[in-house]
């Protein structure tokens, strides 16, 4: 972890500005990959899942007995688990909806906004290493209490899924055809979701975007991935596919002083770093002696993580960064936008106040943001690489559109529609203005007495 004296917010912008690879070659494989898929379906889908997972799959729809066999797969402490997550992130997005208000803005001029559920949305897991059952969650549980009509859910088949499977088959071919890890198959049991295929990578956004023979296509598609499903995402949503928001590596900064564990605040700094070797860390703090424990503490933990590899690799391009006061401390984590934002300091509540950038905020010593990924009820689906300026995580909104109409009376079209004319005339757009005076003159003939009317 490299260690920075802050000087200057220019100065120290440069250097922690987010590792970046060159995509240009990344994009023309994914762009290949999707016109494939475009063009030949499920065929292309199957020649790249034995390609890319080595599984020779004929048929991509997840079965009713492998649904039915997800539960006994898993313990009952981890089913256990997740529905404790499902209910806290459920309480938490229910009370995102809100109701219709109408609104009468001048007499006879009624407006009021009114969500309306996407119709078809798309959901990648991961289910390579790192199989994010946790992410069926935040996804599907939203999308559920919006009131999306159809549902559907890609993930890869993979080894890991069949080797940590306790009751894998009884003779039948479910091995060759590869397997999603129980875990996430229970998980989008409980919430409801039906319709999951085993396909994945690049191929499954081109998938759901364009649609197959077996996998139809989708308004919108959330979740995250690697490079290839990240840039396969960026790529259909030029082309008018929706996408939830601008994906990159995980990402944590963290406030620090010594009233927190270093300890704590190391493992917190490992939890992101063991995401991927492109992931980015970094602790803030005006006490030196701070910085000093934790990446110690750091070292002592990286020795023992099963991903210890990955982890490191994302050190090297992590920082501890000595500030003079809280005001610069804010300054800088309000300038990186984090996507994931630890204030582990006395006065976390106070400085929480002075957050205008980032994804998600865990406050105190005992606010790990192992929490908020798995169970306290906030999405962990969120903005990284500095977009946490603009954009906000998933929530309930993500899977709704938000239309507004409006109803005018004849006195409202009356009250209303001389400004709307002199309006439409100073910007030259004479049609606008004549769809107000057509109607204001059907409305004051009316009024005249048929003789003048006649005449």
């Amino acid at each position: 972890m490299n260690v920075i004296e802050y000087t200057d917010l220019n100065m120290l912008r440069e250097k922690l500005r987010r590792p970046a690879a060159d995509v240009s070659q990344l994009e023309e494989k994914v762009a290949a990959i999707m016109r494939d898929v475009r063009t030949r379906g499920d065929d292309a889908l199957r020649a790249y899942t034995e390609k890319f997972d080595g599984f020779a799959v004929k048929e991509f729809s997840v079965t009713e007995k492998e649904m039915g066999n997800a539960g006994k797969n898993i313990s009952v402490e981890l089913k256990n688990a997740i529905e404790l997550a499902k209910q806290n992130i459920e309480k938490f997005h229910s009370l995102q909806k809100t109701p219709i208000v109408e609104v009468e803005t001048m007499n006879g001029v009624k407006c009021w906004r009114k969500n309306v559920a996407i119709e078809k949305v798309g959901l990648y897991i991961p289910g390579g290493t790192a199989p994010l059952f946790s992410t069926v969650l935040m996804l599907a549980i939203p999308a559920k209490l919006a009131g999306c009509k159809e549902i559907i859910l890609c993930t890869p088949p993979s080894e890991n899924a069949r080797l940590l499977a306790r009751a894998i088959t009884d003779g039948n071919d479910e091995v060759g055809q590869g397997m999603i890890h129980p875990a996430i198959l229970f998980a989008a049991q409980i919430c409801g979701v039906k319709n999951i295929f085993k396909v994945g990578g690049a191929q499954a956004i081109a998938a759901m975007a364009y649609g197959t023979g077996t996998i139809p296509r989708v308004d919108k598609i959330f979740g995250p991935g690697n490079s290839f499903v990240t840039c396969a995402k960026q790529l259909v949503s030029k082309e008018g596919i929706a996408i939830d928001i601008p994906a990159g590596p995980s990402e944590l900064a963290v406030l620090a002083d010594e009233t927190v564990p270093a300890e704590f605040i190391a493992a917190d700094l490992l939890s992101q770093a063991e995401h991927g070797t492109d992931s980015q860390v970094m602790v803030v703090s005006k006490n030196k002696m701070v910085l000093d424990n934790v990446r110690n503490e750091i070292e002592k933990q990286l020795e023992v993580l099963p991903r210890k590899k990955i982890a490191d690799e994302a050190l090297k391009k992590s920082f501890a960064i000595l500030v003079k006061d809280e005001t610069e401390a804010m300054d800088i984590l309000n300038d990186y936008a984090p996507e994931h934002l630890i204030l582990a300091c006395a006065d976390a509540r106070a400085l929480a106040e002075r957050v205008v950038n980032a994804g998600s905020v865990f406050i105190g010593a005992w606010s790990p943001e192992s929490a908020g990924d798995y169970a306290s009820g906030t999405n962990h689906t969120l903005p990284t690489n500095g977009h946490a300026r603009a954009w906000s995580g998933v929530s309930l909104d993500s899977f709704v559109k938000k239309i507004t109409f409006q109803e005018l009376s004849q006195e409202g079209l009356k009250n209303i529609g001389p400004a709307v004319e002199i309006m439409a005339e100073a910007e030259g757009l004479f049609a606008h203005k004549n769809a107000i005076t057509l109607r204001l003159k059907k409305l004051r003939d009316a009024l005249r007495p048929r003789s003048v009317r006649e005449g």
